[in-house]
């Protein structure tokens, strides 16, 4: 897995489908939440589940990077 930072943000997060098990890692925009994305496995559109503002903090393995930057104060 290629981890990089922007500043002190993970750019990065691996996302897993919930549907097929899919794993990719993709690289998340820092200005802005990702609300949809097809799965490259079976091509389920995966959305954010309740109370989560992007599909990288429901189904990621790192938070979006506005809920980083939330967490940081």
């Amino acid at each position: 897995m290629n981890s990089q930072t922007e500043g002190t943000f993970e750019t990065h997060s691996v996302l897993t489908c919930p549907s097929c098990g899919q794993v990719k890692e993709e690289e998340m925009p820092t200005d802005s939440c990702i609300y949809f994305y097809e799965c490259t496995g079976c091509g389920v559109l995966l959305k954010p589940l309740q109370g989560d503002c992007c599909v990288f903090c429901s189904y990621g393995s790192v938070a979006c990077p506005s809920i980083q930057q939330r967490a940081l104060g």
